[in-house]
C-alpha cells in the first residue's frame, strides 16, 4: 500500500493515541488501533488493518512486559503456561478470521469492542494471593482457559488483555496487579502469532506498522504524567473511555452493515 504524507501523519497520530490510552487505562486501549487504521488512516482492507495493528500491539505489550518484569510483578510460570496454551488457539483463530469476509469480520470486531467496553465498566478488585505458584492443578485449569482466550484474541486480532487478566485471576487466584502484568506475556505472544499469520498472506503493512510503533512510543511517554493526574478519578475516566469505545463499536458496526 502506498502511503501518502497525510496517511503517515494520521498513522503517527493514531499510534500516539493508542499508546496514550494504554498508558492511562491499560487493557482496552489497543482495541481502537484497527478502527483508527480503517477510518482515520484510510486503510481499505480490514484484514490488512487487523494484521498490522496486531503486530503493533505485540510490540507495545512487549515494552510494557519489560517494565513489569523489572518491577517483579510477572508470575512467569503461570503466564507461560497460559500463553503457551493460547498460542495454538491464536493461530487457529487468526486463520478463521483470514478466511472470513472483511465486512463480516468487522461486525464481529464491533461485538468484541463492546465486550471490552463492558468489561472496563465492571468494578475491579485486587484481592488475591500475591504468592501464588504453579501446581499441577493450576496447570490443568490454566491451559484450557488460555487456549480459548488465544482463539478469541487471534480471531479478533486484538491483544485480548481484557480476557487474559480475568482468566488468570479466575484460574490461579492471583491479584489483579499480578494478573495485569502477567497478561502481557500472552498479549505479546498472541499478537505476534496473529500478525505473523496475517503477514504470511501479505496482510501486514510494515512501514505502517513502524509508524504506529513510533507514534505509540511517544503516546506512552505522554500518557505517564496524565495517568498520575487522573489517579484520583481513575474510575470515572475509565467509564468515560469505555463509553467512547461503545460509540466507536456502534460506528464500526454501522459502517460494516451499510457497506
Amino acid at each position: 500500500m502506498t502511503l501518502t504524507v497525510a496517511m503517515m501523519l494520521a498513522a503517527l497520530a493514531s499510534g500516539a493515541l493508542v499508546g496514550l490510552l494504554l498508558s492511562v487505562f491499560g487493557g482496552g486501549g489497543s482495541v481502537l488501533a484497527t478502527p483508527l487504521l480503517l477510518y482515520a488512516v484510510g486503510v481499505r482492507d480490514a484484514h490488512l488493518a487487523i494484521g498490522t495493528s496486531a503486530a503493533a500491539v505485540a510490540v507495545n505489550a512487549l515494552g510494557g512486559l519489560v517494565a513489569q518484569a523489572r518491577a517483579g510483578r510477572v508470575k512467569w510460570p503461570c503466564a507461560l503456561v497460559f500463553g503457551g496454551a493460547g498460542l495454538a488457539g491464536s493461530l487457529v483463530g487468526s486463520s478463521l478470521a483470514k478466511a472470513m469476509d472483511g465486512g463480516a469480520l468487522m461486525i464481529w470486531f464491533a461485538v468484541a469492542m463492546a465486550a471490552v467496553a463492558i468489561s472496563m465498566m465492571l468494578p475491579k478488585k485486587d484481592e488475591g494471593d500475591p504468592a501464588v505458584h504453579l501446581t499441577p492443578g493450576l496447570t490443568a485449569r490454566l491451559a484450557p482457559v488460555g487456549a480459548v482466550t488465544g482463539l478469541a484474541a487471534g480471531f479478533f486480532g486484538i491483544g485480548g488483555g481484557f480476557l487474559i487478566a480475568p482468566g488468570l485471576m479466575a484460574a490461579t487466584g492471583m491479584t489483579l496487579a499480578n494478573a495485569a502484568a502477567s497478561s502481557l506475556v500472552s498479549v505479546s505472544l498472541f499478537g505476534a502469532a496473529t500478525s505473523l499469520n496475517y503477514a504470511a498472506s501479505g496482510w501486514v503493512d510494515w512501514p505502517l506498522f513502524a509508524l504506529l510503533v513510533l507514534g505509540g512510543a511517544a503516546g506512552t511517554l505522554a500518557g505517564v504524567p496524565l495517568a498520575r493526574r487522573l489517579a484520583g478519578r481513575a474510575s470515572l475516566a475509565r467509564r468515560l473511555f469505555a463509553g467512547m469505545i461503545l460509540l466507536v463499536a456502534a460506528y464500526v458496526a454501522w459502517r460494516s452493515l451499510s457497506a
